[in-house]
């Protein structure tokens, strides 16, 4: 009996010992970046996508045919009102006005010789030595040659007018563009081909479309006093906010409808002169405000296909997904209109592994301004 008790008992001494030197796996509780839903009243800002244009944009066409001769400015540049920019060959129309002139000489010369056979005629009839009839026919010929130098002195004017056009002067101030034709390009005044344009780079014009959604909106909230009032922002190509700030001008008199949507404008006095036409900018202005909105960062909302999530971590660090609806962004937060409350938590989740139901260890991240 006692011989065989001692392995026995040493068996389970063993198997009790060994037992008791096995542990489970710690349980790592993952470090995520938290944030407080903030409230406060924020601006809410509407941003369109809108092309400038200059204060003027003049298109430059010939207005006669012929050939280019030269031209009389640097592409690109500034050019002043009057300033000589294109000349077109003239030497078929200098011949036109040559011959305007030596039309208009021959029928001052009839005039002369017809209203001095009136002048003879008038004292013979007067004494019967002629006839009425003669009288009334040399009043006709001079009648007729004196609508003959009004139709020669109309003829001239009219050559030489075409004339002037074969030199092409700068209609305004402003900068001109790559011309469209060089010297020994042939021009033709049929279909107005455009030479080159020149642009007015003073106060410039944004012009952009809003739907007609916004459109009823704006009318409905607004005055015409305030939205004349509205600051214009302007965000440039690199995402820059040009220095100065414009105002609305007009919204044209109909809705397209195309597109639905109407074209609205705005000026800027770019005194800077860095904006040009054909730009494309971001037009921005405070269109209302929302009281006590609740705010959290863009990287606190998750979004599948057209499902908004929140990871809201409770009073014991542990994370549930749930649904909110979003409203406007403003700034790098996102404006949330239902599903969560101001100071609940959030979690910044990110690429983060992080199952609903998940015990964390909140680190509280930079809060929303």
């Amino acid at each position: 009996m006692k011989y065989y008790l001692i392995p026995i008992l040493s068996s389970s001494i063993v198997l009790f010992t060994a037992c008791s030197e096995k542990k489970g796996p710690a349980q790592i509780v993952p470090e995520v970046n938290v944030v407080v839903a903030a409230q406060r009243t924020v601006p809410v800002y509407a941003e369109y996508v809108g092309q400038t244009y200059g204060q003027s944009d003049i298109e430059i066409r010939s207005r006669v045919d012929g050939w280019v001769e030269s031209l009389h400015f640097k592409e690109g540049s500034p050019v002043t009102k009057g300033q000589l920019l294109y000349v077109i060959q003239d030497d078929e129309l200098r011949d036109k006005e040559q011959a305007a002139q030596a039309q208009l000489a021959q029928a001052n010369v009839l005039m002369v010789k017809a209203k001095s056979d009136l002048d003879r005629v008038k004292p013979l009839t007067a004494m019967n030595a002629l006839s009425q009839r003669d009288l009334d026919a040399a009043q006709a010929t001079y009648d007729a040659q004196v609508e003959a130098v009004r139709a020669a002195k109309a003829a001239l004017s009219n050559s030489r007018t075409q004339l002037s056009y074969t030199r092409i002067m700068a209609p305004i101030s402003g900068n001109i563009g790559a011309s469209t034709v060089q010297p020994g390009d042939y021009v033709k005044s049929i279909g107005l081909q455009v030479l080159n344009t020149i642009s007015s780079v003073g106060e410039m014009r944004v012009r952009f479309a809003i739907t007609e959604n916004d459109y009823l909106k704006f009318s409905k909230t607004k005055t015409k006093e305030e939205l004349q009032n509205l600051e214009v922002e302007f965000v440039l190509n690199d995402g820059s906010v040009f220095p100065e700030t414009g105002r609305l001008d007009f919204a044209n008199r109909e809705i397209d409808p195309a597109t639905g949507s109407l074209l609205v404008q705005a000026l800027v006095d770019n005194k800077s002169h860095l904006l040009r036409p054909g730009q494309y900018v971001k037009v921005r202005f405070k269109s209302s405000e929302m009281q006590d909105a609740v705010l959290v960062p863009q990287q606190a909302i998750n979004q599948m296909q057209n499902v908004y999530m929140a990871y809201v971590v409770n009073d014991s660090n542990k994370v549930n997904p749930r649904p909110v609806t979003t409203g406007p962004r403003v700034g790098s937060d996102w404006v949330i209109t239902g599903g969560l409350k101001a100071g609940e938590r959030v979690a910044l989740v990110g690429n983060a592994v992080v199952k609903p139901g998940m015990v964390i260890k909140p680190v509280t991240a930079q809060p929303s301004k």
